[in-house]
């Protein structure tokens, strides 16, 4: 009996020691690319829950992979959005949780369908109030160059393209003022002419994954959205939140690979589906790293380990 207890208490060191092996900076220097950034989403909770923990996880590795930027792709304010720039939700779902050093760099944010339950202006106008928040449109692109390699981001407004959002104008006031159609020809345009190294799709909205929310968001996504990606052969990822679990999903012959990001703050549970390459039901993050010959998403859990890697090669 002595001897089972002395190989359970070894067995479980040595668990330990590998995960605390995953979770060091001389683990995380290999995700560093020639352009690194990260991604964050569905963070916005006064700090509850994982939030803190995931945002001093986030800084704690910027010491390390030094991103470039943060992608940040919707609902960074729970519940109703935000009512101006001098709502308290800007400080406590925001400024004072994401206040590491490493952290004080641009953030490109998109917006999510609780920030349209508020008033979506003010996260426009917000942007000349906070040095790091940039936010030029609803829709918008960037190109981040680093150690000649460029990867162009295309941020997507989604809420207007569901129709469930356009109905209800009672909730979400702003969506069906929206013009999607304009924003779905403005894409065509830019992939038409994007000639970067990689190309990023990022929305709220999933394409495809699993989740007990309305089909009809993802119905409503590949009837409109997704006929624009698949025009275009130099989409590598779409990117989105909204789920708040890690999803991986290949459709066949769709060269796209549609990824779902954690919360960085409440997850919920999940399961496979057709397509699905993994699925994970933690919290946390995603970093991006980027060469001439490599695209890799590294999906990442509040204690700072590697649950999956996406990449695309060339």
């Amino acid at each position: 009996m002595k001897k089972i207890q002395l190989i359970l208490i070894a067995f479980t060191v040595f668990l330990s020691i590998g995960g605390i092996h995953a979770q060091t900076p001389a683990e995380w220097k290999r995700m560093k690319g020639d352009l690194t950034f990260y991604m964050v989403n569905d963070n916005g909770r006064n700090g509850y829950y994982d939030q803190k923990p995931i945002a001093e996880m986030m800084g704690t590795m910027g010491e390390t992979v030094k991103p470039e930027c943060m992608v940040a792709v919707g609902d960074v304010h729970h519940f109703n959005g935000v009512v101006s720039v001098n709502d308290p939700l800007w400080l406590t779902n925001y400024e004072l949780v994401y206040s590491h050093p490493e952290l004080m760099l641009d953030w490109f944010p998109v917006l999510g369908n609780h920030e349209y339950r508020g008033n979506t202006q003010a996260c426009l106008d917000y942007s000349q109030v906070s040095r790091r928040w940039v936010m030029p449109a609803r829709y918008y692109t960037r190109v981040l160059e680093d150690n000649g390699v460029s990867v162009r981001i295309v941020m997507l407004d989604t809420p207007p393209m569901i129709e469930k959002y356009r109905r209800d104008r009672t909730t979400y006031p702003d969506a069906y003022k929206q013009d999607y159609k304009a924003q779905l020809v403005w894409l065509d345009s830019v992939l038409t002419n994007a000639n970067e190294d990689w190309v990023v799709c990022f929305g709220h909205h999933p394409i495809y994954a699993e989740t007990p929310k309305s089909q009809s968001e993802r119905t409503d996504l590949q009837n409109r959205l997704l006929p624009v990606l698949k025009k275009h052969k130099n989409v590598a990822m779409y990117a989105c939140g909204h789920i708040h679990n890690f999803q991986h999903i290949r459709m066949k012959d769709d060269p796209i690979d549609y990824v779902v990001n954690s919360s960085a703050s409440l997850s919920r549970k999940v399961h496979p589906i057709e397509g699905t390459v993994f699925c994970s039901p933690e919290s946390g993050f995603s970093v991006f790293s980027a060469s001439k010959t490599a695209l890799v998403m590294y999906m990442i859990n509040k204690e700072g380990k590697i649950l999956h890697t996406v990449t695309k090669n060339r």
